[in-house]
């Protein structure tokens, strides 16, 4: 087996996703280079890392993914990066199209998010 050290990278830093496991100890190079090609974008600075963590949001959010633990990681790394929370519904609004549970799934993170942030986190005013 070869050296992986992307995979590795990934492990360290809590990005990677506990599904990958079984492929990984199945072909190790296949996954290496697997994310070899999803991180390339930001690895090449052609993509800045807090873009990065919006679109891997809207993808884990989508409704053909619904991955909550990778929403959850990517919403907490963006925030950790500087994207505003207006900026991340704008991401779950923008993948809402495909189905409203994108924002079901993501808009409570968002919450949970925030409030480890100490962020206040807005509330419903309109009068029942």
């Amino acid at each position: 087996m070869g050296a992986t050290p992307i995979s590795n990278a990934a492990r360290a830093s809590g990005q990677w996703n506990d599904a990958w496991d079984e492929a990984a100890a199945f072909d190790a190079e296949w996954m290496e280079k697997f994310l070899d090609m999803g991180t390339l974008p930001v690895r090449k600075g052609v993509l800045d890392p807090k873009t990065y963590e919006l679109i891997a949001i809207a993808v884990d959010a989508s409704c053909t993914h619904m991955y909550a633990p990778g929403t959850r990681r990517h919403i907490a790394k963006a925030l950790d990066l500087g994207a505003s929370p207006e900026e991340i519904m704008a991401v779950l609004q923008c993948v809402a199209v495909l189905g409203i549970h994108s924002v079901a799934l993501g808009a409570p993170i968002l919450a949970d998010e925030m409030t480890k942030r100490g962020i206040a986190v807005p509330t419903n005013t309109k009068e029942k």
